[in-house]
């Protein structure tokens, strides 16, 4: 294989592995159904993907019209505990799977009732490992929960809907166009072709009428 396309297929390899690990921290949805199920999404991005870490995370609530979180879920990177009573066998581990470097903390709530609406806080106690010590780092996010009997868009959504349609309506509008230049385009083209065609073949036939009379008057 040439040196070239080993430095591209490294490259493209590299480039995979770096996507393949990346982290984005994304905010969690807010309004959950009653009776269904709804992901807490909680998400915390270590600030150097290279060094090796291990997390553990803690889930809080604070119920409306309650002043104090209270400890719930907790989650190591083995086995999850369910603290709470009022969540047992209701909470399911969404997270990081398979790893101690835990990075999505997030956690399906099965059968979402009213008493669910609240604050809900995940808490990563997190230690980095370098070379000669170890580093530890506490990152928390929240998550206002409010529960509704049915299913509400909200604007943001529509607004986005409104916009993919007026992007598609625009890009249909914008190749109509196109089509309609290059039509005229060819079809311009063509006439002009056809004019230049035409007076070459006069040209010829006067061309060769001069001859013939040349040749007759000759003999």
């Amino acid at each position: 294989m040439p040196g070239s396309m080993k430095v591209l297929c490294y490259n493209c390899v590299s480039a995979v592995s770096l996507c393949s690990g990346a982290c984005a921290e994304v905010d969690s949805d807010t309004e959950a159904v009653a009776g269904e199920p709804f992901k807490l999404g909680c998400i915390s991005c270590k600030m150097r993907g290279e060094v090796e870490a291990s997390a553990t995370v803690d889930w809080l609530f604070k119920a409306r019209g309650e002043t104090d979180f209270v400890h719930i879920y907790s989650y190591d990177g083995e086995a999850s505990s369910i603290i709470d009573e009022r969540f047992q066998d209701r909470m399911e581990w969404h997270g990081s799977k398979k790893t101690f470097d835990l990075q999505d903390a997030s956690v399906d709530l099965l059968n979402v009732t009213f008493n669910d609406s609240g604050v809900y806080r995940c808490i990563f106690n997190r230690v980095l490992s370098y070379e000669h010590y170890e580093f530890s780092t506490i990152a928390s996010k929240v998550v206002h929960l409010t529960v509704v009997a049915k299913a509400t868009r909200g604007t943001a959504s529509i607004v986005s809907e409104v916009m993919m349609y007026v992007s598609i309506i625009g890009l249909q509008l914008w190749l109509l166009v196109e089509m309609i230049y290059c039509y005229r385009k060819i079809a311009a083209a063509g006439e002009e072709a056809l004019r230049a065609s035409a007076a070459e073949y006069l040209a010829i036939a006067s061309e060769s009428k001069d001859n013939c009379a040349g040749v007759q008057v000759a003999e």
